[in-house]
């Protein structure tokens, strides 16, 4: 589910609500924090749910639900969107606010980080504005005990008037004391007695004027003085979602109104205007933050951060950062390409010994040919082909990009590619949807959903395809190895297939470059947002749950829906390959009706139709094109490169032919799983048609090109 109406707004709480409805003895907690905090560790440990955690702001973008137990009470915990602010200027934000404001939580638990607990105060103290139900976890103790960073838990708790627990979350019995605070909380016992944030006198004397006023129209569901103190901020998004969860709009009353004049005029008469009035309310809680964390928070060794901030120096400096970058792509390339080698053939092997089998019970109930070449030797093959290709990468690839995410390095990507992304109008982050396009363009564009801009959203949807999936990859490596590496094999032949790899990548991300310039200045017109980039600290990863949840999570998610596209288009390609037309099939007549086009791009008529019949999974895009050279009814592979590379070469091939089929295989279409999932986050057929159409263009426009400029330096 993506950042949509009903997800932002107060339909956002339904689903909660209604547990509790069903469930009264359950008390709903809301769980808040900033980005990096932990937050959904905590929800882990508490729960028991494997909810997918990870090392840069923005991943949770929907209310995660799960059960957990104390001593007293049971609880349905809530892990709403990790934010720095309840002042809602990002969807996240709006999320956060609108379910602690009109979820009705029983209590909120708001995680901070103990090494940099005087930012996350501000969140705190927007929380205990709203409510008085409030605990606050300081957790990565652990992390701020390394430092050498002391807290005066007791303190702070005196200070903001409400329970502070410290926790390590990875360690689940220190989570014990949370879940005592919350039964004592939520029954009563220990009464919260928040701290009230003093602003200045004007704004003071504004919402005195307000408060009266707004006390018997709340009816006691929501804080009077906080409210008076967003009437006043003019938050219109707000007011949207308070008319709808109150049933009336409260600039309609006449005493509300008279107050709300008299307030304004107090402000007026001291120059407060809105914007004036927004950096008083920000700076007082800012102000008020650091007076607490100065009090409550020492430091024994000067310079806690230096070793992260040495590191930082040079992984986002701009001589060495872009180096690494590459290199490290580089090492997860030639790790993915070495790795899956053997299980992909093993898994092959296992997978059409069942073939074996199947053709053999066909055999025994004298199944019609057609039936048995329709089920095993289309859909089931073509299955067999997508799962043994796309499974050994992707479980190589997503673990280790995980851990890239769980060490802290991939906001330090979106850090270096900020720049040259906002240079083409669109926003740092798409960064990081653009590295998750590696292992799958369709969870690419599910990451989509960390960008607040929808302008700079679509921007990130419509160019992530030109980033090649792992379901490209066993084309571009099969090419690079036949016509430029060599069929050897060896250590030295992986490694510079890797190279010559991510070369090709790189060409790809220049190309998401362009692409999303001339989208910003044409389509897609607007000037880049800013965002806030946290740069965490670098964390031992959490190998065996990164394992665990990037197979189940990713892997297996994108396989289920890869295969589910296969098993027809098998079917499909089975019968064209075998429907008969006089003396060729179905299959080579279209390949001869595409040939002529093709040519200009420096494919041919079988190339450009093995893509087509790709549409549903990348992965069979060389089956194809071996079982239309070989006139075959079903998909074929060669025993060796070497066999390939002749057929290829027998078939026309050159090294024109290799390069233009690798840029095609790199700028085409979207898949088919792709394009269902652009469909679902953007609810656009205008906008699915265009991510369709706009790598097309750009494929065959760049085929065209290149073939153009070969053959006229061949002449």
């Amino acid at each position: 589910m993506g950042l949509t109406n009903s997800s932002v707004g107060v339909k956002a709480i339904a689903s909660a609500l209604e547990i509790q409805k069903q469930t009264s003895e359950d008390r709903v907690i809301a769980l808040a924090g900033n980005p990096n905090v932990g937050k959904s560790t905590v929800f882990n440990a508490l729960t028991g749910m494997n909810q997918h955690t990870g090392n840069w702001p923005g991943k949770t973008v929907t209310n995660a639900q799960g059960y957990c137990s104390g001593k007293q009470h049971s609880y349905v915990l809530v892990d709403i969107p990790g934010t720095y602010s309840l002042m809602a200027h990002s969807a996240e934000e709006e999320v956060a606010r609108n379910f602690i404001c009109f979820g009705e939580p029983d209590a909120v638990v708001v995680v901070c980080d103990a090494t940099c607990l005087e930012r996350n105060l501000n969140l705190v103290l927007q929380t205990i504005e709203i409510t008085s139900q409030v605990i606050v976890c300081v957790n990565l103790m652990d992390e701020a005990k390394r430092k050498n960073i002391k807290i005066n838990l007791p303190l702070l708790s005196k200070q903001l008037g409400v329970p502070v627990v410290g926790t390590i979350a990875q360690k689940k019995k220190t989570l014990d004391e949370l879940l005592t605070a919350l039964d004592q909380v939520t029954d009563g016992t220990l009464v919260c007695a928040p701290r009230l944030i003093s602003y200045p006198t004007p704004i003071e004397d504004a919402i005195a004027i307000l408060s009266p006023q707004l006390e018997e129209l709340c009816e006691g569901r929501l804080n009077a003085r906080w409210l008076a103190l967003k009437l006043l901020d003019q938050d219109p998004s707000l007011m949207e979602e308070l008319e709808s969860y109150l049933g009336k709009d409260f600039l309609q009353n006449e005493e509300v109104t008279r107050a709300m004049t008299c307030a304004k005029q107090i402000l007026e008469e001291q120059e407060i205007h809105q914007d004036r009035f927004k950096d008083m309310v920000v700076s007082t809680l800012v102000s008020t933050a650091e007076d607490i964390g100065c009090s409550a928070v020492t430091y024994e060794k000067e310079g806690y951060h230096a070793a992260d901030r040495k590191i930082d120096h040079i992984l986002t400096s701009k001589v060495t950062g872009y180096p690494i970058m590459l290199a490290l792509l580089g090492v997860v390339f030639w790790l993915t390409i070495t790795g899956a080698n053997y299980p992909s053939q093993l898994l092959s092997t296992g997978l059409f010994w069942i073939e074996d089998r199947l053709t053999d019970f066909f055999l025994l109930i004298h199944a019609p040919d057609w039936l048995y070449g329709v089920l095993v030797l289309g859909v089931y093959r073509v299955l067999a082909w997508v799962v043994s290709v796309m499974l050994p990468p992707m479980a190589i690839f997503f673990p280790l990009f995980t851990l890239l995410e769980d060490v802290g390095y991939l906001p330090r990507i979106a850090y270096n590619l900020d720049k040259p992304f906002k240079r083409c109008c669109a926003c740092g982050k798409q960064a990081l949807t653009m590295c998750m396009g590696f292992g799958c363009n369709a969870a690419g564009i599910v990451g989509c959903r960390i960008i607040d801009s929808p302008r700079e959203r679509l921007l990130a949807i419509l160019t992530n395809n030109f980033v090649p999936c792992n379901g490209r990859f066993p084309t571009l490596i099969t090419i690079l190895t036949m016509f430029f590496v060599g069929c050897a094999g060896g250590i030295f032949s992986s490694v510079l297939c890797a190279v010559l790899l991510t070369g090709v990548i790189v060409f790809g991300i220049l190309t998401t470059f362009l692409v999303t310039k001339l989208l910003s200045k044409t389509l897609l017109k607007g000037v880049p947002s800013s965002f806030t980039l946290e740069l965490p600290p670098y964390r031992k990863p959490q190998i065996g749950k990164v394992i665990v949840r990037s197979i189940f999570d990713r892997t297996l998610f994108v396989l289920g829906r890869a295969v589910m596209v296969a098993a027809p288009a098998g079917m499909v390609i089975w019968l064209m390959a075998n429907i008969m037309v006089g003396d060729t099939s179905l299959l080579n007549h279209c390949a001869q009706f595409l040939d002529p086009f093709a040519r200009w791009m420096g494919l041919d008529g079988v190339i450009l139709i093995a893509f087509i019949l790709g549409f549903p999974a990348n992965e069979i895009v060389i089956p194809i094109i071996i079982m239309a050279y070989m006139a075959q009814g079903s998909l074929l592979e060669l025993d060796s490169l070497l066999a390939l590379k002749d057929l290829f070469v027998a078939n026309g091939w050159t090294w024109v032919t290799a390069i233009s089929t690798m840029l095609f295989s790199l700028m085409h279409w979207p898949c088919s799983t792709t394009l269902l999932t652009i469909r679902k986050e953007t609810g656009s057929y205008k906008w699915t048609l265009l991510a369709f159409l706009i790598p097309t263009a750009m494929g065959v426009g760049t085929c065209i090109l290149f073939t153009s400029i070969a053959r006229f330096f061949l002449k």
